[in-house]
């Protein structure tokens, strides 16, 4: 036997002990031991797919994903199928979807038609969005980002009379298709905005996937001059293959909650063929990895993955779906 290898059996003990020393350092960080996972694959997946899918397929979608651990689903957006024909359904879907105990399936209501629609089906959270470049808010609702935040105050005062729960969406927090490179003062000032108005929590979204791990810090610095930690979230694509990075980046400042979406669904309109949200899969994977809970039970997620994929007739963006597409799961829920 050659004696330059390594006798395997010797790694073994070593292994475990260089993972005790890195949980024990870890620990020392911010970074959180319990992330919420906000999985936004049935809205913000979906609405950006080309195939629209029929309303028994979404329910039994979300009726999956309900099933794996997951304590935030968002179910739709109630807005008009004129501009959103993939949530022409609304409904439909979120009156006929198993509402499991212990899970949240908040809805967006971009206005107080939608919000009252939305309380109509049986919603108790909704959410809204703004955005934090002027250029992005102009092109899309035609006001300023100012004017845009403002038309929300009636749908958080409506939600408070019910006793409904609005979580805040800034977009675009570090680069815009239009304008380029934002200031993260920006982002800080709408954030302020929407935390004065009601917001329990507040998204931070990279909407276009141009974000770095040091752009995230530079943002993250701003923000947290106006909002407490355990106000944001953090939502990321990833066109340019950084959106790990900038979510891990995120927990080393202690935010606990991430949005993300099964198999990656979804898609960027401003840079064609570029990949769309970070994967729920992949997002797990690395956060058990890093000792993290999340409650979820990665084998089924990836199931539920293969499954939406299967339907909407294309590959999984996750590079953990693809790599376990031919193999027993191995992972356990101790990890969960």
């Amino acid at each position: 036997m050659n004696s330059s290898l390594v006798n395997s059996s010797k790694l073994i003990p070593r292994y475990h002990l260089l993972n005790r020393l890195l949980s024990t350092a870890v620990n020392k960080t911010n970074r959180p031991i319990d992330v919420r996972i906000v999985e936004v694959g049935p809205r913000d997946g979906l609405q950006n797919e080309p195939k629209i899918l029929p309303a028994d397929v979404k329910i039994e979608l979300i009726n999956r994903l309900s099933n794996t651990g997951l304590k935030t689903i968002e179910v739709t957006s109630f807005v008009s199928p004129k501009w959103v024909p993939q949530m022409g359904d609304n409904s439909e879907v979120f009156k006929g979807i198993d509402k499991k105990p212990g899970v949240s399936y908040p809805v967006l209501t971009p206005n107080l038609k939608g919000f009252e629609a939305a309380l109509k089906a049986g919603a108790q959270e909704v959410a809204v969005f703004g955005a934090a470049s002027e250029s992005f808010s102009q092109k899309n609702v035609n006001c300023s980002t100012a004017e845009s935040i403002e038309r929300f105050r009636e749908v958080l005062e409506a939600a408070k009379k019910n006793n409904i729960k609005v979580r805040g969406y800034v977009s675009t927090v570090v680069g815009c298709p239009y304008e380029g490179r934002i200031k993260p003062i920006a982002v800080a000032n709408v954030v302020e905005k929407l935390l004065e108005m009601g917001c329990y929590e507040i998204s931070l979204g990279d909407t276009i996937g141009v974000a770095t791990p040091g752009t995230i810090t530079e943002m993250l610095k701003e923000v947290l001059h106006v909002a407490n930690v355990n106000q944001l979230a953090i939502h990321c694509h990833d066109t340019y293959g950084q959106a790990l990075g900038n979510i891990l980046t995120s927990l080393d400042f202690g935010i606990s909650v991430v949005d993300s979406s099964v198999s990656g669904l979804g898609g960027c309109p401003y840079a064609k063929g570029a990949s769309g949200n970070a994967a729920t899969e992949d997002v797990v994977y690395m956060l058990h990895g890093l000792g993290c809970n999340t409650g979820v039970y990665l084998p089924d997620l990836v199931m539920v993955g293969r499954f939406v994929c299967d339907k909407l007739g294309r590959e999984s963006e996750s590079k953990v779906t693809r790599a376990m597409k031919n193999v027993k799961p191995m992972t356990c829920r101790g990890s969960s």
